[in-house]
């Protein structure tokens, strides 16, 4: 037998301590997702005060149709993970999967830095979604495939220092890139974070000497998608996937219409004048807070008066989403009567909306990953982030027909954001009622890569 002249191990590490490549793949996520979310801060205020024409003079999107815009691009973004799932588990392997896609990445953030027009737009924006929304289901399972029997008591711990880095990673780019881009102009604002994820691929590829590289599974999982046994589990999540959608067409929004509005809202706090899309900075703290929050206290109260599965975790999670849109339909109802009310609404909102997110995507990502047959897991992990697409699938619909002079021309002001409080309460109502069947059956007897970030 020839042996392979590949330089790459194909097992973990044979060591009891953490793996060598961990710090590795911590960095990487922190760049990367400070490229993301540093881009998407910005988006809709460079698409409604920043666009060019073709000449060169500026073209701005009216509201609904950057709102539109940006919520199929996020749609593009989570859709994608499926076919990462797919080149990473059938062809590619975790690790090519994640280098090849961050280097399309890369080329996005190039052409969104150095054409502001509508053109560059489209091809940053497209090239942006296959890199990010294609590594998206890759790089945790990647991390978790570090560790064998000898060091998997450290996974856990692991798997934390990767989530603080998503959200350390996205406080520090919607805090700095908004300021960027007022203080430098978009083509900036845009070369900054396709800088860090250069930086983030750059030590990616430092690390591949000291990373598992487990080859794709593609049998196996041919075998376990065409098991009968997995129908009624895929089935079931199908359906908690298509209600918890809605809860994303209402949560994604934060970066579109709750930006404009805070245009129109006292910004003032303690003394600064914070820009519209720094108020974004709200959710990746509250997350890093909120966490140990509900871990510690909210979750053993809510035990002593009742069994808190999973499942009631995301029905509370439902309803909660509900009063946190509740509050900037109030203030959108204010400002259409001449009124300015002031930013604390919106950070109010980004409270509940918060505890809403952990209690909902944290709890869905967990449930998914239990319930998921073996070989199956990568694309369960996929179809929860199709959740996510459906959803702003939907919100950019609705903002199309809004923009194009539908029926939807009624929804303007308070009306727009009543509708989807009223489509996220008739959403909590229905989970309600089918809570029961989706936890047929639910098995909890795998650890989860708790927290896997978004």
């Amino acid at each position: 037998m020839i042996a392979s002249m590949s330089p790459y191990r194909s097992t973990p590490e044979a060591t009891s301590k953490m793996p060598s490549g961990i710090p590795f793949i911590v960095a990487n996520e922190a760049a990367e997702r400070f490229s993301f979310y540093g881009m998407r801060a910005v988006l809709v205020v460079f698409m409604t005060q920043y666009l060019l024409g073709a000449g060169g003079g500026l073209e701005p999107m009216a509201e609904a149709e950057a709102r539109g815009w940006f919520h199929l691009f996020v749609s593009a973004v989570y859709f994608m993970p499926l076919v990462g799932a797919l080149l990473a588990d059938v062809w590619w392997g975790k690790y090519r999967t994640i280098l090849w896609l961050s280097l399309v990445y890369c080329a996005g953030h190039l052409a969104l830095s150095l054409d502001q027009t509508r053109l560059g737009m489209a091809l940053g924006l497209t090239l942006i979604a296959v890199g990010a929304g294609g590594i998206k289901p890759c790089v945790s399972a990647h991390l978790g495939d570090q560790f064998g029997a000898a060091n998997r008591g450290h996974l856990a711990r692991a798997f934390s220092r990767f989530y603080f880095a998503i959200n350390l990673g996205a406080l520090a780019a919607t805090l700095s890139v908004p300021w960027l881009l007022d203080q430098y102009g978009a083509g900036v604002a845009f070369a900054v974070p396709g800088v860090l994820m250069l930086i983030a691929t750059a030590t990616f590829w430092a690390g591949r000497l000291r990373f598992a590289h487990l080859p794709p599974a593609r049998s196996r999982f041919v075998t376990a998608l065409l098991d009968r046994s997995a129908r009624p589990v895929l089935a079931r999540l199908a359906v908690l996937y298509l209600i918890v959608a809605i809860f994303w067409s209402l949560f994604d929004q934060t970066g579109s219409a709750w930006v404009l509005q805070a245009e129109q809202m006292d910004r003032d706090l303690w003394g600064w004048q914070i820009l519209p899309a720094q108020i974004q900075a709200a959710n990746p703290l509250l997350v890093m807070v909120l966490i140990p929050v509900f871990s510690l206290w909210v979750y053993p109260a809510l035990s002593r008066r009742m069994v808190l599965t999973p499942v009631r975790k995301i029905s509370l999670g439902l309803y909660i989403a509900v009063f946190a849109f509740v509050l900037p339909t109030i203030a959108q109802w204010m400002i259409d009567q001449g009124a300015t009310p002031h930013v604390s609404w919106q950070l109010f909102a980004y409270l509940l909306m918060t505890a809403a997110e952990v209690m909902i995507s944290i709890t869905c990502l967990e449930f998914s990953y239990t319930q998921a047959p073996r070989f199956l897991k990568s694309l369960v992990m996929a179809l929860f982030m199709m959740s996510i697409a459906v959803g702003n699938l939907f919100t950019s619909m609705v903002n199309y027909v809004i923009h194009t002079g539908g029926a939807g021309t009624t929804l303007d002001g308070a009306g727009y954001f009543l509708l989807f409080t009223c489509l996220m309460g008739c959403a909590a109502l229905l989970f309600r009622w089918v809570a029961g069947w989706i936890a047929t059956g639910s098995v909890e007897t795998e650890p989860s890569p708790a927290h896997m970030g978004d």
